[in-house]
């Protein structure tokens, strides 16, 4: 019993959330209509959430930073909405046909992953900074294209208008966007649950492990960063209904920091963690833009950033360590489910292998030479020495 509720809270649980607020949602926009200002909010949260779902597969899991995945977004949000206008000009349709915004999202995440394929082909043997500079470039090369495109064809600095739902519509967007949020929880947890997914994290812990281990880590990181890519097209469709005229300098690179942020303050490798934190941080963006107007809006960013560095601050302190450990969201529920400790589960442990201060890395393992020079009396005695590693 005890292990089939714990194995419903660590797989299912963000489903049940997710799928009562859809439940919630709909019921509330049938019975009454919400305000337009909600709606939006609620819009936003379902970009956002998808959105740092999308890079933590990159960052938490992979283990690589990119700094240019609102590029993967504008492509969807463009080209999925041009393709969406095409087609309802064509047809003579309702710009809120469910089918076409289908076919608008199919079109953002083939595009969108398409440029993932051919920018990772390209830049994830590179690491690090060098990666995170590739991701950066190309980022700001497709805004600026979009940026000075032919107002004909995507809007060029005015923006492409769009489809989007009518005013009374307005929630089904919303509810569209909550259901593809759970299309990419089920794809991304499924993946990291699967074989290709113990390779990914392993590929993050230690690479060259990984490859003395026999792992393609390029086969893998391409088709994380691909599968990244595409659901980052998928929220830029989502975004192209919501906001009409989509501008490209909507995406630069303080959207793609934004999302970044998400990611890390929700904990590296932690799902409900990145949902939590976009959920938070685009409220509280709507706060401050909706309170601090006029001449106080200079002070939006400067509120913001503060907020910031104080959660990263009580995230990483070293000094807040007991109180994290005493009041955290794991202990009120056991309070609340009344969950005994567990004598079996060890906790603490100042002997594990990655508290260990003496241990010897495996970088330094697999790196050192071990080279034989035959000495002394005859060719059966060997002197073995090593060289880089340890000496």
């Amino acid at each position: 019993m005890k292990k089939s509720l714990k194995s419903f809270t660590k797989h299912y649980l963000n489903y049940s959330v997710i799928g009562a607020i859809l439940i919630v949602f709909s019921i509330i926009s049938l019975v009454s209509p919400m305000k337009t200002s909600m709606v939006f909010l609620f819009q936003q949260i379902t970009v956002a959430v998808i959105m740092a779902l999308s890079l933590s597969l990159v960052v938490g899991f992979l283990g690589e930073l990119s700094l240019g995945h609102a590029g993967f977004m504008s492509i969807g949000a463009y080209l999925g909405g041009k393709i969406a206008l095409v087609i309802i000009e064509a047809g003579d349709l309702k710009s809120s046909n469910i089918l076409v915004f289908i076919v608008a999202v199919l079109v953002g995440a083939a595009c969108a992953a398409l440029c993932g394929f051919i920018v990772g082909f390209a830049a994830l043997r590179l690491r690090g900074d060098y990666l995170a500079i590739v991701t950066l470039a190309f980022g700001e090369i497709v805004r600026v294209i979009f940026t000075h495109s032919d107002p004909e064809s995507f809007g060029g600095a005015l923006g492409l208008k769009s489809p989007s739902f009518g005013m009374k519509e307005t929630f089904v967007l919303v509810i569209i966007g909550i259901l593809l949020i759970l299309f990419t929880l089920f794809v991304i947890q499924n993946l990291l649950r699967s074989k290709a997914g113990r390779a990914i994290t392993a590929i993050r812990d230690n690479e060259i492990a990984a490859k003395a281990t026999g792992i393609n880590v390029t086969k893998h990181k391409l088709m994380v960063f691909v599968i990244s890519a595409a659901f980052a097209g998928v929220a830029g469709v989502l975004f192209s209904y919501a906001n009409s005229p989509v501008k490209a300098d909507t995406f630069d690179y303080n959207y793609s920091i934004e999302i970044l942020v998400m990611v890390v303050l929700g904990g590296m490798g932690s799902i409900n963690g990145s949902i939590i934190s976009a959920v938070l941080i685009t409220v509280l963006n709507n706060r401050l833009t909706t309170i601090l107007t006029g001449d106080n809006a200079v002070f939006k960013d400067l509120f913001y950033a503060v907020i910031l560095i104080l959660i990263v601050i009580y995230n990483n302190a070293p000094g807040l360590k007991g109180f994290r450990e005493k009041y955290n969201l794991k202990n009120f529920m056991n309070k609340i489910l009344k969950k005994k400790h567990d004598p079996s589960e060890i906790t603490n442990d100042a002997a594990r292998w990655d508290v260990v201060p003496t241990k010897i890395e495996m970088n330094e393992v697999l790196s050192t030479d071990i080279v034989v020079d035959k000495v002394g009396r005859g060719d059966d005695s060997a002197d073995i020495r090593e060289r880089g590693g340890n000496k």
